[in-house]
């Protein structure tokens, strides 16, 4: 029988994703692997691999549709002989099909027989979708590996034979977390579904709520108030992207339910500015080992060994306890073209050299820049730094990243002048402020990892002790 392919649920947060292009058309004949479409979610434009061999028989989705729902029929791949469906009746009778898909997959039972004739033809309709099912699970089991793209991708990256693992996902098809529990990653309940469930989806569902119903309280007024403020032909209305709408969430929820407080010190860049220029210098102009470090890589370096000699900061809240995180993932902000960021995250920065953590740097913010990251390239993370230093800003406040409890934001360099062993001297001064969570970080305790990230910053040497 003809199989849906589904719009996919490309991070754990994703709900809804844009089409962005197909890289198939109707006829075309494709293998388990090949890649067929880009799908934009919240963060990244990410490539959609089959996971089925046959034919391209119907584009359901056209490219281009945005706010396409996980789990919705966007396409069907026919097997050897089928033929496409002729009429937008078929197509429509397939989809409504897939949509009892899920229902019949977690109980192979008919529903209770009706006395109405119509809900009798539904009954027949829905068994036999059931033993299409039945027959599709029978062969799934018997020659096929079913797993979601990102999930082969994990297991490509991480050298694990995707054969070898039993999947969580519906109809046995692996997802993600069966490659992290297969790689000795953090447990997680095995899913009967790769969609977000009811229980995920329901604190997302009240958070664009309480965006809807709180935005227009923020200052008073309705989105039609404000317009009428306004010339029709006095302005440009820019729809809002995936990204915006995701940004907008994030950082309504992280004022609204995160008690921030500040704390802000001045850094001496002599000795960081000093050490950069001799290893630059030493470095090797090409081949692997070639590297060109930045500032932001010696904070990145000092601000992980800073969260390593103050634990306690290295946290984050839940309502069942404290995370209290064993290594330092520093996330980096990285500002895209035409608005919105990314947060790639550098993992295990405390044990990385600084030219290990410039060149993944550099590779991450590329491809970041290029909405090519992976979930888990951005997702997690203990803190986040945000460098505003080579926009010209001095010192600034930053929004904490949800669901971490801090982060940095980091002014430029400057000369200025102070006062040293009681004399006048000029020295290259940053201002960098640390925006903590309240209820993971007090300020002693935010004071004590912001000294130790002075210290570290100032004499460079002990980061590599």
């Amino acid at each position: 029988m003809s199989t849906q392919i589904l719009m996919p649920a490309l991070s754990p947060t994703m709900e809804t994703g844009t089409l962005v292009k197909w890289h198939v058309k109707e006829g075309d004949a494709v293998r388990s692997g090949d890649v067929i479409a880009e799908i934009e979610t919240d963060k990244a434009t990410m490539e959609v691999e089959a996971v089925d061999e046959g034919t391209i028989g119907k584009i359901l989705v056209p490219e281009g549709s945005e706010q396409v729902p996980v789990n919705k029929p966007i396409a069907l791949l026919l097997e050897e002989g089928e033929t496409a469906p002729s009429t937008a009746g078929d197509v429509a009778a397939r989809a409504e099909a897939g949509e009892e898909d899920g229902k019949a997959a977690e109980s192979l039972s008919p529903p209770p027989q009706s006395r109405s004739q119509s809900v009798a033809g539904e009954q027949a309709a829905a068994e036999k979708v059931m033993d299409e099912i039945a027959a599709q699970i029978r062969r799934n089991g018997r020659d096929r590996v079913f797993a979601s793209p990102l999930a082969r991708r994990l297991a490509r990256e991480r050298r694990i034979d995707i054969r070898t693992i039993n999947g969580s996902g519906p109809y046995g098809r692996i997802v993600n977390a069966d490659i992290e529990r297969a790689a000795g990653g953090p447990a997680q309940a095995p899913r009967h579904a790769e969609a977000p469930s009811e229980s995920e989806r329901a604190p997302r569902a009240r958070l664009q709520e309480l965006v809807k119903r709180e935005a227009p309280a923020a200052h008073g007024m309705s989105e039609q108030q404000v317009l009428a403020l306004y010339a029709p032909d006095s302005y440009e209305l820019v729809p809002l992207d995936t990204m915006r709408k995701f940004i907008a969430e994030r950082l309504t929820l992280s004022k609204q339910t995160i008690p921030h407080f500040y704390l802000n010190i001045d850094c001496q860049l002599d000795a960081v500015l000093a050490a950069r220029a001799r290893l630059n210098g030493m470095a090797p102009q090409d081949g692997p080992r070639a590297f060109k470090l930045s500032v932001n890589d010696f904070i990145i370096k000092a601000f992980a060994m800073a969260l390593q000699a103050v634990p306690g900061a290295n946290a984050t809240w839940t309502d069942a306890g404290l995370l209290r995180h064993r290594a330092s993932d520093i996330a980096v902000a990285v500002a895209l073209e035409g608005g919105g960021l990314h947060t790639p995250v550098i993992r295990n920065a405390e044990v990385k050299s600084l030219s290990e953590i410039s060149n993944e740097m550099r590779d991450l913010a590329a491809r970041a820049r290029s909405k090519r990251l992976a979930p888990h390239e951005y997702q997690g993370g203990s803190t986040t730094i945000s460098n505003l230093g080579m926009y010209g800003i001095d010192r600034f406040d930053a929004v904490i990243n949800p669901p971490q409890a801090s982060i940095l934001a980091v002014g430029r360099g400057e000369k200025r002048a102070i006062v040293k062993d009681d004399a006048l001297k000029i020295a290259t001064i940053m201002s960098v402020t640390l925006s903590v969570d309240h209820r993971v970080i007090d300020g002693a305790l935010g004071a004590e990892l912001l000294a130790a990230f002075k210290a570290y910053i100032e004499d460079p040497v002990t980061m590599l002790v």
